[in-house]
């Protein structure tokens, strides 16, 4: 593909993911990127979808077939993302999927599989892995700034009420949500700590469901041992009203870095002089609640960067920064915990 070349974009799904997506498109004009369809199941509402994204919609089956439509961007609930995927590739378009990739770790395999047959490129959108400050952090971890670490802490106190759950009836359901608080709210966070320390060789869980008319867990908590030895505590829920900021803690024999929403508390070093990378600033207000209280309070900067990452692999023929062999990593960490806990999940 010339690198003057556009490339049209077709969305799958109308909901609020995708306009974040619609957004990103937008933000890559200069890139190439443009959007020329949406997908939805729905024909009765295909004209009202039509006129809020600017472009025609159709079914997805519809939208497969076009030959102006050279990648998808999935928005659709979790469980679909695996079939819907896999005949987009099929049909010779470029994958851009909604965390999580799937449900389950063969629905998973089977995706990278059919893209890796077809040869399109595959991205997953776990966008904390672009953002600047989580860059920094894994580069000082892996530089060895903070010595061997030794043990990290993630706590996701978030809030999401009956409300939430009553917009759509997939939401809550393990078929095609897949999961509660780890696997919808949490998996960024995840996903960053599988990136920072690796993939967990142990795993010990509990986990609860109640408190909501929903299927899914509302509330985890973990124990994680990592290859190098490293421990992390992992704990979750969507009941703490009104909901708070996530933190990150990251320690290590030479130092430690505190982090709350997206904000350094502290980033302490015993010996400075070790660093390989310039500490993140610390932060002088109070962290803002942001997604945690509100879905809607997630900046659109990452769905940018990682569309804009996603071009640049269509147009080198390279996979993306996060493509399906790293977004089946964080899967597989939430499922390990949802094994060890004993929750049921109908699959």
């Amino acid at each position: 593909m010339s690198s003057q070349s556009s490339i049209g974009f077709a969305i799958l799904g109308a909901g609020m993911i995708a306009d974040y997506y619609r957004q990103a498109i937008a933000a890559n004009a200069e890139k190439g990127a443009r959007l020329v369809a949406v997908g939805h199941y729905n024909p009765s509402r295909f004209a009202e979808i039509a006129q809020r994204f600017g472009v025609p919609c159709a079914s997805v089956a519809e939208v497969l077939a076009n030959p102006a439509v050279d990648a998808v961007c999935i928005a659709t609930p979790s469980g679909e993302h695996p079939a819907q995927a896999i005949a987009a590739a099929n049909a010779g378009k470029h994958v851009l999927v909604e965390k999580p990739m799937a449900v389950t770790l063969a629905d998973a395999d089977a995706l990278i599989a059919a893209c890796q047959s077809n040869g399109v490129r595959l991205g997953v959108t776990l966008q904390r892995r672009v953002e600047p400050l989580f860059r920094r952090v894994h580069d000082a971890i892996h530089g060895g700034d903070l010595g061997e670490i030794t043990l990290a802490a993630v706590t996701m106190p978030y809030q999401r009420g009956e409300a939430y759950y009553a917009q759509a009836d997939w939401r809550g359901t393990w078929a095609l949500d897949g999961g509660g608080v780890l696997l919808n709210q949490g998996i960024h966070i995840i996903d960053l700590l599988v990136w920072f320390l690796g993939d967990p060789v142990e795993v010990h869980a509990f986990a609860s469901t109640g408190r909501r008319t929903v299927e899914v867990e509302n509330s985890a908590a973990a124990v994680l041992r990592f290859g190098s030895g490293a421990l992390a505590s992992l704990t979750g829920t969507i009941t703490a009203a009104p909901g708070f900021p996530h933190r990150i803690e990251i320690y290590g024999t030479n130092g430690g870095i505190q982090i709350e929403g997206e904000s350094v508390l502290r980033w302490t070093l015993n010996d400075p002089s070790l660093a390989t990378v310039e500490p993140w600033p610390v932060a002088t207000t109070q962290v803002d609640a942001g997604m945690a209280a509100d879905p809607r309070g997630i900046a659109a900067g990452g769905h940018i960067a990682i569309l804009g990452d996603f071009i640049d692999a269509i147009r080198s023929g390279k996979d993306p920064a996060i493509d399906g062999r790293e977004g089946r990593r964080s899967l597989a960490a939430v499922l390990a915990i949802y094994d060890n806990a004993g929750l049921q999940r109908g699959n």
